[in-house]
């Protein structure tokens, strides 16, 4: 059964800029990381020329005037009834007008796959500060015992010292357990305290083959390397906090120390403490490697700062909130914070409206600089490479979604006279998803072409 597809393994971090458009700038790029080889073909020289522009500190005005609706239609009409492409809804808007230059079942409820994770993205920024951090803590409990506390930081890594983490950036709990050493704290058994976050650690919305997978792990505030037990491995755990406090055991040389869970006595005071890498960081990780445990935790600190419960429902309401707030209102069909669940339900014209305000407005911009860029980063590496998507490489950035069934995409083109353009195409069929992805690369390659 095909999910969200993610990378295994980072080979290498490629940091970039993405020009808005001709004359507009550019914004500042992300990690490619990625498994497979490099593409052989590359952005035209065009693209790579805007990409690694310097971005101006304000975008210019759109060199041409707004594309026309009929225009629009006439050109993606054969693109958009694509046998591939099943049945499809559709939205394309004009970001400087707001203008709807097409619009496709813009109000069917479908299924978002990981595009939801823009949701979510948007709604962190909403409400925190991409410096802002996480803390994972050891406090002291019984006589004997150490407490890790989890502040809910996935990226928390458990590789040892000197060598690479899973997420650049990370926290390490090798620094905790040299801190400990350091204090003279010593211990027979090790209790790991999730009670930060509430309820299931795994959705009941999700298949029973999400958890532990490559690419989910039951969702605990206490964690490491992504839900990993171990920052090599391929699948994710079921018990990732466990697996944390028995990293932490190995970090300071006691592997056979018993791991428990529990909760930290009241009012204890952190012997040792790391911080998470801050929020933006978090954001351009999740949606450059579509990256389901992160959503599913930034979901939480949404939850939090809305005074919501810390759970998959709390969560949800809580993004819901914050984005009404920003005046897109995705209604009460999320169920995650992740798009993994089959259930999850957005439209159209909500995920082409998002990706609208998010190009608008400054505070929110960290979303569309983290967003993949066409045969260059992420997601996205390994498409846009041949044929008509060859057009889009280098000048789309864009969030993938993928489950069985789904194909969706959602993010920015500029057309050539240089008009940021906002889209969310969202299908469903039987067709692979490696062929549905296709149609949907030609459908926004067309739109740089307009």
């Amino acid at each position: 059964m095909s999910r969200t597809r993610l990378p295994l393994a980072a080979r290498v971090a490629i940091i970039v800029v993405l020009a808005l458009g001709a004359g507009a700038g550019g914004y500042f790029g992300t990690h490619a990381v990625h498994h497979k080889k490099e593409p052989s073909l590359q952005p035209p020289p065009a693209a790579y020329r805007s990409a690694t522009a310097v971005p101006p500190r304000a975008p210019a005005r759109p060199a041409g005037p707004v594309p026309a609706p009929a225009q629009v239609a006439a050109a993606l009409g054969p693109l958009l009834h694509a046998s591939e492409l099943g049945g499809l809804g559709a939205e394309v808007v004009d970001v400087a007008s707001n203008t709807v230059l097409l619009a496709r079942a813009p109000s069917a409820s479908l299924a978002p796959a990981s595009t939801a994770k823009l949701l979510t993205a948007a709604a962190v920024l909403a409400v925190l500060k991409p410096t802002d951090r996480m803390a994972t803590q050891v406090v002291r409990g019984p006589p004997g015992t150490i407490v890790l506390v989890g502040g809910g930081d996935p990226t928390l890594s458990g590789a040892a010292l000197g060598k690479p983490t899973t997420y650049p950036g990370a926290a390490r709990i090798s620094d905790l357990a040299g801190q400990l050493r350091r204090a003279h704290v010593t211990a027979r058994r090790i209790v790991v305290d999730d009670s930060l976050f509430r309820g299931p650690t795994v959705n009941p919305a999700w298949a029973p083959e999400d958890v532990p997978s490559d690419y989910a792990s039951a969702i605990t505030s206490v964690m490491a390397d992504g839900g990993r037990a171990a920052p090599q491995d391929g699948i994710r755990s079921a018990t990732p906090d466990l697996d944390a406090g028995h990293e932490l055991a190995a970090a300071l040389g006691r592997r056979s120390l018993p791991v428990v869970r529990g909760t930290a006595p009241p009012g204890a005071r952190p012997v040792a403490q790391v911080l998470s890498a801050p929020i933006g960081t978090l954001i351009e990780q999740m949606l450059q490697n579509s990256d389901n445990v992160i959503a599913e935790v930034l979901a939480r600190r949404v939850a939090f700062a809305e005074h919501q419960q810390a759970s998959f429902a709390g969560a949800a309401l809580a993004v819901r909130a914050a984005l009404r707030r920003l005046g897109v209102d995705p209604g009460a069909g999320m169920v995650d914070g992740s798009g993994l669940a089959a259930k999850d339900r957005l439209t159209p014209a909500t995920l082409a409206a998002l990706v609208r305000v998010v190009a608008v407005r400054p505070a929110l911009r960290t979303v569309l600089s983290a967003l993949p860029v066409a045969a260059w980063s992420g997601t996205l590496v390994d498409r846009y490479l041949r044929g008509a998507a060859h057009a889009g490489a280098g000048v789309v950035r864009a969030k993938t979604g993928t489950l069985t069934g789904v194909a969706t995409l959602a993010g920015t083109v500029h057309d050539r006279s240089g008009r940021l353009l906002a889209f969310a195409l969202m299908s469903h069929s039987d067709a692979a998803s490696v062929v549905a992805d296709a149609a949907l690369d030609k459908v926004v390659a067309k739109l740089a072409t307009l």
